[in-house]
């Protein structure tokens, strides 16, 4: 076994969850009147309540002190000191120096950052506002009607979130649209809709080398100059985040329309970078800094408040509790919000690109599992969709309920009923419904006899199930920005705990590079035999059949 799952810390917590499992939180909430004071925080109008969660206070405590052993205060001074933390990369991790105000200072190698983000904003503020108030226009003197952001992974996912959460910020003269998969039809389907005189492209790649992006970017690049009849046009049309200069210029991009970002902002934690020229554009730049301005709170609150009132800690430490000693692999992120349709998507990304290791800080194997399957819909359509297995399947399903108290949309009773129903969910799962209540329930509904008894195990829940409810005043943007952050800084502190590193991604590199070298041999009309026998297969199935 490894030195963590041997430690007193995690032993402590083995032996505890055996005295847990013999309890239910019913039982919990009925012996403590105050177990809602006790297990809820606010912060900025934010409210978490992990009240319904398998756990006492020599629970919180045990948890707790597994984080303090593996020096978790240590970790997030090193992290917010620019320290090189990404230790594969040997790169600083300081996607929290994007949100820090104009008058602090961050230093990577000796160089404060803090002058950079904020030159790189001031671009954004100009650049954005010209677009949106109409003095920049396309090659033909038309004002832009449509933005389309190409990029990939958090270059797209990232912009395409929060512009879609922040939809009643949005522009109502300009629209934004976001490419990713290097399907033909994504990008396709787009541009049927544009008019290449009215449409922006930005092209989203640090290195001007992303194979999906670049192969879109030149089919974007073709529809408009086709279209528009001349190659003039692409210094009109498109920009480019981007550290490649002469590879954005070889491409026809204007170098002053190129946004830059830095090595020490990871793809998944870039959306606060110049990545978010896509929401700015849309919701404006005053908009984009109040998103910064939430996610810079959570900053400070996670920095500087102890462990038992810091919520990303508390956030972080159920998912070590429930993934490392009750053996889940799954979590659900449940927002009853359409305007965050996509949050369980981008939520997906960020912890499981950054938690999905096997291996720890010393490059050993593991013995312990690291990060769960993150996945989640909407309410109320999730409850009519998978809600089934989390109240009655056999895999425990730990779940995120995040809500607004005030609606954008107030219309007749739907906001009311849209919170029973997440209120209700979250009560369903912690008390269950016994077998003595199921038949009381049935009784009263006029069964008896055999046809009661056929019935009654359908309709016992066995409750229990764990949740954890965000509450906020309205989703606004500095709202969104603290939660963002919330959920960055919680993937964070698992990895700490599991002595992981959260801020590279080989396993995705891995598989570019494979298909960097499979794409040669689709494109050729000769026989493979060079794979394994079904990638052979498949390859020459594909070369027989295609038109």
């Amino acid at each position: 076994m490894s030195t963590l799952v041997h430690s007193p810390a995690w032993q402590a917590l083995t032996a505890h969850q055996t005295e847990i499992s013999q309890r239910t939180m019913r039982e919990m909430f009925c012996d403590d009147p105050k177990r809602f004071d006790k297990f809820s925080l606010q912060l900025d109008g934010l409210l978490l309540d992990y009240s319904k969660n398998l756990l006492t206070e020599e629970t919180l405590e045990l948890l707790l002190n597994l984080a303090r052993q593996s020096n978790l205060d240590d970790w997030i001074a090193r992290m917010f000191n620019g320290d090189k933390i990404n230790t594969s990369e040997q790169r600083a991790v300081l996607h929290t120096a994007l949100r820090a105000p104009r008058n602090t200072s961050v230093y990577v190698d000796g160089k404060d950052v803090v002058p950079d983000v904020h030159r790189v904003l001031d671009q954004i503020r100009v650049f954005s506002e010209a677009v949106r108030n109409g003095t920049l226009c396309g090659h033909t003197g038309k004002s832009f009607r449509d933005v389309v952001n190409i990029g990939i992974g958090g270059s797209a996912l990232g912009p395409l979130m929060v512009s879609e959460a922040l939809k009643s910020y949005g522009s109502a003269k300009l629209n934004v649209h976001f490419v990713s998969n290097v399907d033909a039809t994504d990008l396709t389907e787009i541009l049927k809709c544009l008019d290449p005189e009215t449409t922006l492209f930005i092209i989203s790649s640090k290195t001007f080398t992303t194979l999906e992006t670049l192969t879109n970017a030149q089919s974007a690049r073709d529809w408009l100059v086709n279209l528009l009849g001349t190659n003039e046009s692409v210094g009109k049309h498109f920009v480019a985040i981007s550290t490649n200069i002469a590879a954005t210029s070889k491409f026809g991009i204007n170098p002053d329309n190129v946004f830059e970002f830095w090595d020490w902002v990871g793809g998944r934690y870039s959306l606060w970078s110049a990545i978010g020229l896509p929401i700015a554009l849309y919701i404006g730049i005053n908009n984009f800094e109040r998103l910064l301005a939430g996610a810079h709170a959570m900053d400070e609150h996670f920095r500087e408040t102890p462990l038992e009132q810091n919520i990303p800690a508390i956030l972080g430490m159920l998912g070590v509790w429930y993934a490392n000693f009750f053996g889940t692999t799954s979590y659900a992120i449940l927002p009853y919000d359409q305007y965050l349709q996509h949050l369980p998507a981008y939520l997906q990304q960020l912890e499981m690109e950054s938690n999905g290791k096997c291996v720890d800080h010393n490059g050993q194997v593991v013995d312990y599992d690291t990060g769960m399957v993150i996945w989640g819909e909407p309410g109320t359509n999730g409850q009519h969709s998978f809600y089934q297995l989390i109240h009655q399947g056999t895999h425990m399903v730990p779940a995120d309920f995040l809500a607004p108290i005030n609606s954008h949309n107030p219309l007749g009773e739907h906001h009311a009923i849209l919170l029973a129903n997440c209120f209700a969910q979250t009560e369903a799962l912690m008390l269950g419904k016994t077998s003595a209540e199921a038949r009381t329930e049935l009784e009263q509904q006029g069964l008896s006899g055999a046809s009661l008894e056929t019935l009654l195990p359908y309709k016992v829940f066995p409750g229990n199930r764990p949740t954890n409810t965000l509450l906020f005043d309205q989703l606004d943007p500095y709202t969104l920005g603290m939660l963002v952050a919330l959920y960055e800084h919680k993937v964070f502190v698992q990895s700490v705990v599991w002595d992981t590193n959260a801020f590279d991604q080989w396993g995705v590199e891995f598989g570019k590079q494979l298909a960097s070298k499979l794409l040669p041999e689709l494109q050729r009309k000769e026989r493979v035999f060079v794979h394994d026998s079904s990638t052979n297969g498949l390859i020459n199935h594909f070369l027989a059949r295609r038109i």
